[in-house]
């Protein structure tokens, strides 16, 4: 994969962050969770992984300091568990 072209991702609600890179993390979340609220999805499932914890907490980091989200927390079993998060959006301002 070439790192100087972006990759397209569905913006459907889930995000698996499997496939990319630790440090591309800061930036794809925030955009991510910002095309979410542009599709009017409020509701979104990162999944980070169970693993050592870092990336979840990378994540949460990310998540504590972006004003868009109103809420989160790890995903019930039948979503990931913690391997996962859950995040809750606030909607767009109205045009």
């Amino acid at each position: 994969m070439d790192d100087n072209h972006p990759v397209s991702l569905p913006i459907d609600g889930t995000l698996d962050l499997h496939a990319f890179r630790p440090a591309d993390i800061k930036f794809l979340v925030p955009d991510y969770l910002e095309e979410c609220r542009k599709a009017g999805i409020v509701h979104v499932r990162i999944i980070h992984g169970k693993g050592t914890g870092a990336l979840r907490r990378t994540v949460h980091a990310i998540l504590d300091r972006l004003d868009m989200v109103a809420a989160y927390r790890l995903a019930g079993e039948d979503a990931g568990s913690w391997g996962a998060t859950l995040v809750t959006l606030h909607p767009p301002p109205s045009p």
